[in-house]
């Protein structure tokens, strides 16, 4: 009497070709192609597998070491499960294969195809998320890495004003986003060195800040400027004034560009996420606002079997502490492998709920009372809001303030 015999599919990619290799369950080697990066390629790919059992109800599992591109967009159709294997752990079950430590592309493809044989219930599918939260997930990284670029080129710009230019330090101090703001970028443009602002007329100044589309309060900031412009400050050589000057100039352009890309970005971010079915349960919450609520979402998605409870949402956010235990020793730390983007959201979160929830704040300040740091109070909070996020989500049902931060008189009365 013959068996169903499982298939199970690795992917060695690289940049213009992938190596592929099936296995059964016994662990035998059944096909092994090499396939280029291109529609031509992805197709073989596929009659591959068909020739092999493949079905659109039945589809073969497959392993690859990469979450992302067209390969993994090609794969993913239909009901196919795709495993993104980390690949430091495919290092250590190529350990396990040949202790001589060779190393060659089809014999990656084959590690892969085996890691799935024997551990698959030990690795996570890609979530099924919906295209658009997919797409959310795409602007609203994007948003975050163009924030961090601009932060980063303003840090640099600041650091060299303060070389020779720490009057347009002392100029833009008052100014929220101090650097990042079109009219410290204008006011820069107009007078690149100390000693041009300091012989900028009040019309100057003026003409600046309307370029920049200040429209209130000119007069009064142009008092300001100009005083802050003609005080007396240290000055570098007139030389290599000019030439930090043209460094500035330079390194301005980078500032701009960062910080039209994080405003476009935003803005696309505010066009996509309302539409998503779960934007109304995250704006609900107190502290979340359309940016912040894409990055959550981003991270998390929309699959709503990814998670099987809020413990498992708790650890992959790193909200949840982690027990360390060995003998007579035991020690509870905070958790260091987890989602780095969710977690800054989460901090970001937790933070600007303090004014937006009495419950909220309430916490924290019991959390500080017994003893928290600043940061493990915020986090303790963020593992309670992630928390109620998720039962939330999972009964579509809004934010409850009463509910979430019971009184103590109603948490009294319920638990009598």
């Amino acid at each position: 009497m013959g068996r169903n015999i499982l298939i199970y599919c690795g992917i060695d990619w690289a940049e213009r070709t992938h190596d592929v290799a099936l296995v059964d369950d016994t662990g035998a080697l059944v096909a092994k192609r090499h396939i280029t990066d291109d529609a031509v390629g992805y197709k073989l790919l596929l009659e591959l597998l068909a020739e092999h059992g493949d079905t659109e109800e039945n589809p073969i599992p497959v392993a690859i070491e990469t979450s992302r591109g067209l390969l993994v967009a090609v794969l993913r159709t239909g009901k196919r499960k795709v495993f993104a294997i980390n690949p430091l752990a495919a290092a250590r079950y190529r350990d396990r294969h040949s202790v001589s430590r060779k190393k060659s592309d089809p014999g990656d493809a084959l590690v892969l195809a085996n890691i799935l044989r024997t551990d698959m219930h030990a690795h996570r599918s890609l979530p099924s998320d919906s295209d658009l939260g997919r797409a959310i997930a795409v602007l609203a990284r994007a948003q975050q890495d163009a924030l961090w670029n601009r932060q980063q080129i303003a840090n640099q710009l600041r650091s060299l004003l303060r070389e020779y230019y720490p009057a347009a330090l002392e100029a833009f101090a008052t100014w929220t986003n101090g650097l990042c703001r079109p009219e410290a970028r204008e006011l820069l443009k107009t007078a690149p060195t100390p000693s041009r602002a300091a012989r900028l007329t009040r019309s100057q100044l003026q003409a600046a800040l309307k370029r920049a589309g200040r429209q209130r309060g000119i007069a009064a900031e142009v008092d300001r400027l100009r005083d802050v412009f003609r005080a007396d400050w240290a000055h570098q050589p007139p030389l290599v004034e000019d030439a930090l000057g043209k460094q500035m100039l330079a390194l301005l352009i980078q500032l701009e560009a960062a910080c039209t890309a994080a405003d476009q970005l935003a803005e696309a971010v505010e066009e996509a996420f309302p539409q998503h079915p779960d934007a109304e349960v995250l704006l609900s919450f107190p502290g979340l606002g359309i940016q912040l609520g894409a990055r959550i979402l981003a991270e998390i998605g929309d699959d709503r079997a990814r998670f099987a409870d809020a413990r498992g949402l708790k650890a992959y956010a790193g909200s949840s502490p982690i027990t360390r235990a060995s003998g007579k020793k035991s020690s509870i730390t905070r958790r260091w492998v987890k989602n780095d983007r969710l977690n800054h959201a989460g901090y970001l979160w937790a933070f600007a709920s303090l004014r937006a929830s009495g419950g909220a704040n309430a916490h924290y300040r019991r959390r500080r009372e017994q003893g928290d740091w600043h940061a493990a109070a915020q986090r303790n909070l963020f593992n309670r809001m992630i928390g109620q996020l998720y039962h939330c989500l999972q009964k579509r049902e809004l934010f409850d303030e009463q509910s979430a931060f019971p009184s103590p008189s109603l948490a009294d009365a319920a638990a009598a």
